[in-house]
Protein backbone atom coordinates (compact mmCIF):
# COMPACT_ATOMS: atom_id res chain seq x y z
CA UNK A 1 0.00 0.00 0.00
CA UNK A 2 1.16 3.79 -0.84
CA UNK A 3 0.78 6.15 2.21
CA UNK A 4 0.12 9.72 0.21
CA UNK A 5 0.30 12.98 2.24
CA UNK A 6 -0.41 16.04 1.26
CA UNK A 7 0.03 19.04 3.00
CA UNK A 8 -2.70 22.02 2.33
CA UNK A 9 -1.18 25.22 1.33
CA UNK A 10 1.19 27.05 3.19
CA UNK A 11 0.47 30.84 3.61
CA UNK A 12 3.82 32.87 4.56
CA UNK A 13 7.15 32.42 5.48
CA UNK A 14 6.05 31.64 9.23
CA UNK A 15 4.39 28.63 8.57
CA UNK A 16 6.89 27.73 6.22
CA UNK A 17 8.98 27.40 8.82
CA UNK A 18 6.53 25.53 10.57
CA UNK A 19 6.23 23.11 8.46
CA UNK A 20 9.91 22.64 7.98
CA UNK A 21 10.19 22.17 11.69
CA UNK A 22 7.10 19.30 11.86
CA UNK A 23 8.01 17.74 8.36
CA UNK A 24 9.31 14.31 9.54
CA UNK A 25 7.13 13.91 12.19
CA UNK A 26 3.82 13.98 9.79
CA UNK A 27 5.79 11.56 7.87
CA UNK A 28 6.81 9.14 10.55
CA UNK A 29 3.32 9.60 12.16
CA UNK A 30 1.50 8.76 8.83
CA UNK A 31 4.08 6.38 7.35
CA UNK A 32 4.25 8.54 4.56
CA UNK A 33 5.99 7.58 1.08
CA UNK A 34 4.56 9.72 -1.35
CA UNK A 35 4.57 13.81 -0.19
CA UNK A 36 2.41 16.59 -2.27
CA UNK A 37 2.87 20.03 -0.92
CA UNK A 38 0.42 22.85 -1.96
CA UNK A 39 3.51 25.71 -1.97
CA UNK A 40 1.30 28.17 -3.92
CA UNK A 41 1.41 30.94 -0.89
CA UNK A 42 4.83 30.53 0.84
CA UNK A 43 6.10 34.05 -0.40
CA UNK A 44 4.03 36.39 1.74
CA UNK A 45 0.84 34.94 0.28
CA UNK A 46 1.87 35.33 -2.90
CA UNK A 47 3.72 32.33 -5.08
CA UNK A 48 6.92 29.99 -4.35
CA UNK A 49 10.67 30.79 -5.75
CA UNK A 50 12.98 28.40 -6.14
CA UNK A 51 14.98 28.28 -2.68
CA UNK A 52 11.41 27.21 -1.06
CA UNK A 53 11.40 24.57 -3.30
CA UNK A 54 14.13 23.35 -2.87
CA UNK A 55 13.85 23.28 0.91
CA UNK A 56 10.23 20.94 0.19
CA UNK A 57 12.65 19.04 -2.30
CA UNK A 58 15.71 18.24 0.26
CA UNK A 59 12.74 17.22 2.92
CA UNK A 60 11.38 14.29 0.57
CA UNK A 61 8.77 16.55 -0.77
CA UNK A 62 7.92 14.51 -4.38
CA UNK A 63 5.35 17.05 -5.89
CA UNK A 64 4.76 20.76 -5.48
CA UNK A 65 1.28 21.74 -6.61
CA UNK A 66 0.17 26.03 -6.77
CA UNK A 67 -2.34 27.72 -7.56
CA UNK A 68 -4.32 30.72 -8.85
CA UNK A 69 -1.62 33.13 -6.85
CA UNK A 70 1.64 31.86 -8.28
CA UNK A 71 1.04 34.22 -11.31
CA UNK A 72 1.30 37.38 -9.31
CA UNK A 73 5.30 36.53 -8.18
CA UNK A 74 7.55 36.73 -11.11
CA UNK A 75 10.20 35.05 -9.07
CA UNK A 76 7.68 31.85 -9.71
CA UNK A 77 8.09 31.98 -13.05
CA UNK A 78 11.72 30.52 -13.90
CA UNK A 79 11.13 28.03 -11.21
CA UNK A 80 7.59 26.72 -12.70
CA UNK A 81 9.74 26.47 -16.30
CA UNK A 82 12.98 25.19 -15.29
CA UNK A 83 10.96 22.14 -12.56
CA UNK A 84 8.87 19.65 -13.58
CA UNK A 85 7.91 18.85 -10.09
CA UNK A 86 6.05 22.26 -9.64
CA UNK A 87 3.13 22.25 -10.98
CA UNK A 88 0.37 24.70 -11.62
CA UNK A 89 -3.10 24.58 -12.58
CA UNK A 90 -3.55 22.22 -16.17
CA UNK A 91 -6.38 24.19 -17.70
CA UNK A 92 -4.68 27.90 -18.16
CA UNK A 93 -4.58 28.92 -22.11
CA UNK A 94 -1.54 27.63 -24.20
CA UNK A 95 1.16 29.74 -24.17
CA UNK A 96 1.53 29.91 -20.23
CA UNK A 97 4.72 28.73 -18.66
CA UNK A 98 4.97 25.88 -16.55
CA UNK A 99 3.27 22.64 -16.70
CA UNK A 100 -0.12 20.96 -15.10
CA UNK A 101 0.62 17.63 -14.44
CA UNK A 102 3.82 15.48 -14.02
CA UNK A 103 4.61 11.37 -13.48
CA UNK A 104 7.09 10.36 -10.26
CA UNK A 105 8.48 6.84 -10.09
CA UNK A 106 7.65 6.04 -6.11
CA UNK A 107 10.61 5.82 -3.83
CA UNK A 108 10.23 2.06 -2.86
CA UNK A 109 7.90 0.71 -5.65
CA UNK A 110 7.85 0.13 -9.13
CA UNK A 111 4.73 2.27 -9.99
CA UNK A 112 4.86 5.92 -11.41
CA UNK A 113 2.39 8.79 -9.88
CA UNK A 114 0.71 10.88 -11.37
CA UNK A 115 0.00 14.51 -9.92
CA UNK A 116 -1.94 16.53 -11.91
CA UNK A 117 -3.40 20.51 -11.18
CA UNK A 118 -7.10 21.69 -12.31
CA UNK A 119 -8.81 25.36 -11.38
CA UNK A 120 -12.53 26.24 -10.98
CA UNK A 121 -13.81 28.42 -12.66
CA UNK A 122 -16.53 30.11 -10.48
CA UNK A 123 -15.73 32.97 -8.69
CA UNK A 124 -12.52 32.38 -10.30
CA UNK A 125 -10.61 33.58 -13.71
CA UNK A 126 -12.36 32.43 -16.92
CA UNK A 127 -10.16 29.67 -18.08
CA UNK A 128 -10.58 26.89 -20.11
CA UNK A 129 -13.17 24.13 -18.59
CA UNK A 130 -11.22 21.85 -16.25
CA UNK A 131 -14.02 19.03 -16.69
CA UNK A 132 -12.88 18.82 -20.44
CA UNK A 133 -9.52 19.79 -19.75
CA UNK A 134 -9.50 16.38 -17.16
CA UNK A 135 -10.50 14.29 -20.08
CA UNK A 136 -7.83 15.24 -22.15
CA UNK A 137 -4.52 15.01 -19.98
CA UNK A 138 -6.44 11.49 -18.11
CA UNK A 139 -6.54 10.38 -21.75
CA UNK A 140 -2.74 11.00 -22.11
CA UNK A 141 -1.66 10.14 -18.66
CA UNK A 142 -3.01 6.54 -19.22
CA UNK A 143 -2.19 5.69 -22.47
CA UNK A 144 1.56 7.77 -22.53
CA UNK A 145 2.75 7.05 -19.00
CA UNK A 146 1.19 3.86 -18.05
CA UNK A 147 0.00 4.70 -14.48
CA UNK A 148 -3.47 4.58 -13.11
CA UNK A 149 -2.65 5.95 -9.90
CA UNK A 150 -3.46 9.60 -10.01
CA UNK A 151 -3.77 12.43 -7.53
CA UNK A 152 -5.74 15.57 -8.36
CA UNK A 153 -5.35 18.53 -6.98
CA UNK A 154 -8.15 20.58 -7.61
CA UNK A 155 -7.99 24.65 -6.85
CA UNK A 156 -11.31 25.84 -6.57
CA UNK A 157 -13.43 28.49 -4.90
CA UNK A 158 -16.95 27.12 -5.23
CA UNK A 159 -17.95 23.93 -3.19
CA UNK A 160 -20.57 23.08 -5.99
CA UNK A 161 -18.07 22.92 -8.34
CA UNK A 162 -15.26 20.69 -6.17
CA UNK A 163 -17.67 18.19 -5.37
CA UNK A 164 -19.20 18.39 -9.29
CA UNK A 165 -15.53 17.49 -10.34
CA UNK A 166 -15.71 14.59 -7.65
CA UNK A 167 -18.57 13.04 -9.10
CA UNK A 168 -16.85 13.32 -12.28
CA UNK A 169 -13.94 11.77 -11.82
CA UNK A 170 -14.82 9.37 -9.35
CA UNK A 171 -13.35 6.18 -10.36
CA UNK A 172 -11.23 7.62 -12.84
CA UNK A 173 -8.67 9.32 -10.34
CA UNK A 174 -7.19 8.22 -7.13
CA UNK A 175 -7.99 11.11 -5.59
CA UNK A 176 -9.28 14.46 -5.45
CA UNK A 177 -8.47 16.72 -3.13
CA UNK A 178 -10.07 20.23 -2.87
CA UNK A 179 -7.70 23.53 -2.05
CA UNK A 180 -7.74 27.33 -2.12
CA UNK A 181 -10.42 28.31 0.28
CA UNK A 182 -8.24 27.56 3.17
CA UNK A 183 -10.74 26.40 5.38
CA UNK A 184 -10.69 22.19 5.83
CA UNK A 185 -13.90 20.36 5.11
CA UNK A 186 -15.36 17.51 7.10
CA UNK A 187 -16.20 15.66 4.31
CA UNK A 188 -13.10 13.50 3.13
CA UNK A 189 -14.63 10.00 1.82
CA UNK A 190 -14.33 6.96 -0.71
CA UNK A 191 -16.60 7.99 -3.14
CA UNK A 192 -18.38 4.69 -4.58
CA UNK A 193 -16.14 3.80 -7.93
CA UNK A 194 -12.27 4.19 -4.99
CA UNK A 195 -11.72 7.92 -5.46
CA UNK A 196 -10.85 9.70 -2.11
CA UNK A 197 -12.45 12.93 -1.97
CA UNK A 198 -12.12 16.34 0.02
CA UNK A 199 -13.21 19.32 -0.95
CA UNK A 200 -10.38 21.49 0.60
CA UNK A 201 -7.47 20.08 2.50
CA UNK A 202 -7.14 23.49 4.42
CA UNK A 203 -4.53 25.69 5.25
CA UNK A 204 -1.12 25.18 6.91
CA UNK A 205 -0.44 29.02 8.20
CA UNK A 206 -1.58 31.33 10.99
CA UNK A 207 -4.98 30.79 12.28
CA UNK A 208 -5.06 33.70 14.39
CA UNK A 209 -5.93 35.39 10.85
CA UNK A 210 -8.35 35.79 8.21
CA UNK A 211 -7.56 32.78 5.85
CA UNK A 212 -4.12 33.46 6.77
CA UNK A 213 -4.66 37.02 6.33
CA UNK A 214 -3.45 39.48 9.24
CA UNK A 215 -6.98 40.36 10.86
CA UNK A 216 -6.54 44.45 10.80
CA UNK A 217 -5.99 44.16 7.06
CA UNK A 218 -8.85 41.90 6.30
CA UNK A 219 -11.16 44.01 8.15
CA UNK A 220 -10.33 47.41 6.32
CA UNK A 221 -10.73 45.91 3.10
CA UNK A 222 -14.43 44.37 4.16
CA UNK A 223 -15.14 48.02 5.95
CA UNK A 224 -13.74 50.34 3.43
CA UNK A 225 -13.98 48.47 0.64
CA UNK A 226 -10.51 49.41 -0.50
CA UNK A 227 -7.24 47.64 -1.44
CA UNK A 228 -5.01 47.21 0.82
CA UNK A 229 -1.30 45.74 0.67
CA UNK A 230 -1.45 41.77 1.67
CA UNK A 231 0.29 40.86 5.16
CA UNK A 232 -0.05 37.70 6.07
CA UNK A 233 -0.37 36.84 9.75
CA UNK A 234 2.12 35.31 12.22
CA UNK A 235 0.06 33.39 15.17
CA UNK A 236 -1.60 30.01 16.41
CA UNK A 237 0.44 28.25 13.21
CA UNK A 238 -1.18 24.86 12.52
CA UNK A 239 -0.74 22.61 9.40
CA UNK A 240 -3.62 21.26 7.63
CA UNK A 241 -3.95 18.28 5.38
CA UNK A 242 -4.65 14.21 4.42
CA UNK A 243 -3.40 10.98 4.67
CA UNK A 244 -4.53 8.41 1.62
CA UNK A 245 -3.74 4.54 1.57
CA UNK A 246 -3.71 3.66 -2.16
CA UNK A 247 -3.70 0.35 -3.31
CA UNK A 248 -0.76 -0.02 -5.88
CA UNK A 249 -2.47 -2.85 -7.86
CA UNK A 250 -5.79 -1.24 -8.04
CA UNK A 251 -5.01 2.44 -7.93
CA UNK A 252 -8.23 2.90 -5.68
CA UNK A 253 -7.77 4.91 -2.18
CA UNK A 254 -8.14 2.35 0.41
CA UNK A 255 -8.58 4.88 3.11
CA UNK A 256 -8.60 9.11 3.43
CA UNK A 257 -7.50 11.01 6.95
CA UNK A 258 -7.83 14.06 7.42
CA UNK A 259 -5.73 16.36 10.14
CA UNK A 260 -5.23 19.43 11.98
CA UNK A 261 -1.43 19.64 13.69
CA UNK A 262 -1.50 21.25 16.55
CA UNK A 263 -5.57 20.13 16.61
CA UNK A 264 -7.77 22.55 18.05
CA UNK A 265 -8.72 23.00 21.78
CA UNK A 266 -12.63 22.17 21.68
CA UNK A 267 -13.43 22.52 25.50
CA UNK A 268 -15.57 25.15 26.10
CA UNK A 269 -15.01 27.75 29.43
CA UNK A 270 -17.50 29.40 30.06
Amino acid sequence: MINLLFIGEIVGFPAFEFVKENFNKLVDKYSSDFIVVNGENICDGKGITEREANELFDLGTDVITTGNHIWENWMSKPLLKSNDRVIRPMNYPPGNIGKGFTIVKHKILDVNIAVLQLQGRMFMQTIDCPFRCADNVLNLISNKYATDIIIVDFHADATSEKVAMGWYLDGKVTALLGTHTHIQTADEQILPKGTAYITDVGMSGPYDSVLGLDKKVALNRYIYQSAYKFVPAKNDTRICGVCIGIDEISAQAIKIEKFIYPEFDKMITL
